[in-house]
C-alpha cells in the first residue's frame, strides 16, 4: 500500500467518524432537558377527568378546550416553569399546569385506524403466542413495559403484549419497565 492510499483511507475513515459524530449529536439534540430536569419530549398521561388546555403558559391565558378523560396519553413537547406544552394523538397542542399530568405511562391502541378492526394482544411478545384479547382501535391502556418492539398492556378486563407500532403513547424503539 502506498502512502497516498493509506492517507486516503485515513481521510475517508475520518470523514465517516465526523458524519457519525454529527448524527449522534443531532439525535442527542432532539431530546433535551426541560425546566423539570426531565427529558423533552416525553409521554405522560392526564391525571384528572377535567384538564383545561390553555393558549399559553399562565392562568391568564384563554382555555382553548378541556380534556374529560383521565389517563389519556399526551406528549410533553415544551416546558416553561410549571407549565407543560402538550400534544394529543390528533395533533392538538396547548399548555397545562404540571400538577394535572401524571408520569403513569398509558397508550391508545391504533387511534388512527378508522376500520374498527380488532387488534390482537398476546400472552407473550410473539405474534404466534396465544391471543389474550382483541382490542378495538382507540382503547386506552396502561403500558407496563416496552422492549423496543413489543409493549405489555393492562386494562379493565385485559392484559397482554402488542407490537409497539400499534400504540400511540410510546416512541418507536423505546424501552422501559
Amino acid at each position: 500500500m502506498t502512502i497516498r492510499t493509506a492517507l486516503s483511507r485515513v481521510a475517508a475513515l475520518a470523514a465517516v467518524a465526523v458524519v457519525l459524530a454529527g448524527t449522534a449529536v443531532s439525535q442527542a439534540q432532539s431530546v433535551r432537558t426541560g425546566a423539570s430536569g426531565l427529558p423533552v419530549p416525553r409521554f405522560v398521561s392526564l391525571k384528572s377527568d377535567a384538564v383545561n388546555v390553555r393558549r399559553g403558559p399562565s392562568r391568564e391565558q384563554d382555555v382553548v378546550w378541556r380534556y374529560v378523560r383521565s389517563g389519556l396519553p399526551v406528549e410533553i413537547t415544551q416546558e416553561f416553569e410549571n407549565w407543560r406544552r402538550i400534544r394529543d394523538f390528533e395533533g392538538g397542542e396547548g399548555w397545562v399546569f404540571h400538577s394535572l399530568l401524571s408520569g403513569t405511562r398509558t397508550a391508545l391502541v391504533a387511534p388512527w385506524d378508522k376500520s374498527k378492526t380488532p387488534i390482537p394482544i398476546h400472552a407473550t411478545a410473539d405474534e404466534t403466542a396465544a391471543k389474550t384479547a382483541e382490542l378495538e382501535p382507540g382503547v386506552q391502556a396502561v403500558v407496563k413495559e416496552c422492549d423496543g418492539k413489543w409493549c405489555r398492556l393492562a386494562g379493565k378486563g385485559f392484559a397482554g403484549w402488542i407490537p409497539q407500532p400499534q400504540l400511540w403513547g410510546v416512541y418507536p424503539d423505546e424501552t422501559f419497565d
